[in-house]
């Protein structure tokens, strides 16, 4: 697993910032920059992503296999406690860690997720995870990464352009496709839509066995966490503390100095 490392290696203080589930560890540069004096900022490629690498069998592309790298790469950094940035899938792999006994995490951001997510919306992202996409050039790749990303909210055209590199790959035969192992649609399929109740049961327990102060980012228009479940976020569990940005879906960039300013005074307060 490959990850990206901000800041002073010896500095106890550690922050790592988990991505959503087709995106990669370059999503939180901006974020990583503003806080690399104050933590070491480590930021993973989750397996199957970016530059990691891609495991033989599909089944383990779920949450305990990527449980599991988040433990040992916290080994390797010799982490005793870390804060923890999760957009989207990576809020989930915080939310299944947080409740553990002896778990590291100091203090929590969830960034678009919760324990209920909209059913509708879950099946829009699985069947476009496993769509085998290629572009004869790059810039109809990034033509579509852009109309695809529309619900992240406005951005300028260098952010867009950041933002579609780091999920493209050039293929030998020339053609551009997305940088992921398409093989994880199915186990996202399975777990999410096997048993939707009691799916939803088990995360809502995880949720409210959190001890760990928490920050819950929300867009207003997300049309994955809907705002029904982030208001009873805010009275349960850890009694997350709920900041929404208007004019953005799922998921906020965190690249904005808006939303990076309210994760930042959240973990140094």
């Amino acid at each position: 697993m490959a990850y990206k490392e901000w800041g002073d290696p010896a500095n106890p203080k550690v922050l790592l910032c988990v991505h959503g589930v087709t995106r990669v560890s370059d999503d939180f540069d901006n974020l990583a920059a503003a806080l690399c004096k104050e933590y070491r900022v480590v930021c993973p490629d989750v397996v199957g992503r970016g530059r990691s690498d891609w495991l033989t069998n599909p089944a383990y592309y779920v949450i305990p296999q990527y449980i599991g790298d988040m433990v040992t790469l916290l080994a390797r950094l010799n982490a005793e406690t870390v804060d923890w940035v999760g957009t989207s899938m990576g809020g989930l792999i915080a939310l299944a860690l947080a409740p553990m006994a002896g778990n590291p995490i100091r203090k929590l951001v969830l960034n678009d997720v919760g324990p209920a997510l909209d059913m509708t919306s879950l099946k829009s992202i699985g069947d476009y995870i496993g769509q085998d996409l290629r572009w004869a050039t790059y810039e109809d790749a990034e033509t579509y990464i852009r109309a695809i990303s529309v619900p992240f909210g406005p951005h300028t055209d260098a952010e867009w352009q950041k933002m579609a590199r780091s999920v493209l790959r050039q293929l030998d035969n020339g053609q551009w496709t997305r940088h992921y192992d398409i093989r994880l649609a199915e186990p996202f399929k399975d777990a999410y839509f096997k048993n939707v109740e009691a799916s939803e049961a088990l995360l809502w327990q995880f949720y409210d066995a959190i001890r760990c102060p928490t920050l819950l980012v929300r867009g207003a228009q997300s049309g994955l966490l809907m705002e029904e479940t982030a208001l009873a976020m805010t009275q349960r569990g850890p009694h997350a503390k709920l900041v929404q940005f208007d004019g953005v879906g799922h998921a906020p960039t965190l690249m904005h100095e808006d939303q990076i300013t309210a994760v930042k005074d959240f973990l140094l307060d």
